[in-house]
């Protein structure tokens, strides 16, 4: 089984990370309760981490409707797993 993950590109303006994480959040119906303070997806503390974990719980929960991990070009595949700490990320095969 192939597994790969939905992660921001490293190389995106973090005003494009923004955007498309709020589109998410708020438009997309993912949970981002995960990436508040004191929340197992909090730290690191960054805006690429937040994103990531915001692109792959889209990218996760509507890949097989026809979602992508597009974000106006904010993210990429990856098929290493970006889970860290207490934040795992979800696999959906």
């Amino acid at each position: 089984q192939y597994m790969e993950w939905c992660i921001a590109d490293e190389q995106t303006p973090v005003d494009v990370l923004l955007k498309a994480m709020d589109y998410a959040c708020h438009v997309g119906g993912v949970d981002c309760s995960k990436i508040q303070v004191n929340q197992p997806c909090f730290l690191p503390n960054t805006v690429k981490d937040h994103a990531s974990y915001v692109f792959n719980d889209y990218y996760q929960k509507y890949k097989h409707k026809g979602g992508s991990c597009y974000f106006n070009s904010a993210a990429i595949i990856s098929d290493l797993d970006p889970s860290h700490g207490s934040c795992k990320f979800e696999f959906i095969p």
